[in-house]
């Protein structure tokens, strides 16, 4: 007996058609317009977190300015650009997206002196009691849950603080 292979292969076809749609699929929750919001400032555990630091600085006789908090995709490729397309030095391995900036969860900070300078002297003992103002800023940081920068292998980014998470770059992407 001899079949047709072209009728086989449309039964073939249109039975993995029909278990596709029919399969039951996840809802997917509805999402009106009016509650899409733009994200555009620091997660509110992280601002908390954010106000707290610079309170125990100030208590220590550290002061720091926060520098960076929220940064929107376009602005984090161009960071990424530095050293590569754009003049500069690298000070950044992530593009836009890819760095928790972009989703409020992150913020830069750098020191204050006396007469109000800002600077990124990481060596510099404005309180001086023998230790750098930078690295005891990074531990009060790290007590309240953020991750320093200073402490990642290869390019170290020491003004950097971000909020451990146990979300992944891809669920925070998503």
């Amino acid at each position: 007996m001899r079949t047709n292979a072209g009728w086989d292969m449309t039964l073939l076809f249109l039975f993995g058609a029909a278990i596709f749609f029919l399969w039951p699929k996840e809802e997917t929750p509805e999402v009106t317009p009016e509650e899409l919001t733009e994200l555009t400032e620091l997660h509110p555990i992280v601002e908390e977190k954010k106000n707290e630091l610079l309170r125990r600085s100030e208590e220590k006789g550290i002061n720091i300015e926060i520098i960076e908090g929220y940064r929107t995709p376009e602005e984090q490729n161009n960071l990424y650009e530095k050293g590569r397309s754009q003049q500069g030095s690298v000070v950044t391995n992530a593009q836009g997206g890819e760095s928790y900036h972009n989703y409020g969860l992150a913020i830069d900070f750098a020191l204050e002196t006396e007469d109000g300078e800002i600077i990124w002297n990481t060596e510099y003992d404005g309180n001086e009691n023998g230790k750098s103002d930078w690295k005891e800023a990074a531990e009060i940081a790290k007590e309240l849950g953020f991750e320093w920068g200073g402490d990642w292998p290869g390019l170290r980014d020491y003004s950097h603080l971000q909020l451990e998470t146990d979300l992944s770059m891809h669920e925070l992407q998503r």
